[in-house]
């Protein structure tokens, strides 16, 4: 497996789990069709399929959440008018407070 691919699953997207294989005295031996092994190796491919293509899911997951933004909201570039206001009473409250009477 992929080092880029998770070893674990979120529970909205599970691992595939490979088929039991059968012992060989599940066989009867009389010829039947399909055979217990014809049937684990169908099971088989689907699995292989199904797994190689969970493996693509859980890559594009890591990128998708490596590219995603840190969690909580981003400061805006601009600040708000009533922000700038605040923040330009506030300054001058200061500088007035700072100059001797």
């Amino acid at each position: 497996m992929s080092p880029a691919v998770p070893q674990s699953a979120s529970a909205d997207d599970p691992k595939p789990q490979p088929p039991v294989q059968p012992d060989l005295d599940d066989c009867c031996h009389s010829g039947c069709s399909p055979c217990v092994f014809d049937v684990y190796d169908a099971a088989l491919e689907r699995y292989e399929i199904a797994l190689a293509e969970w493996q693509k899911r859980q890559e594009k997951r890591q990128v998708t959440s490596q590219e995603a933004p840190q969690m909580g909201h981003p400061r805006p570039a601009v600040q708000a008018p009533r922000a700038r206001a605040a923040k330009e009473t506030l300054a001058s409250h200061k500088s007035r407070a700072a100059k001797p009477r």
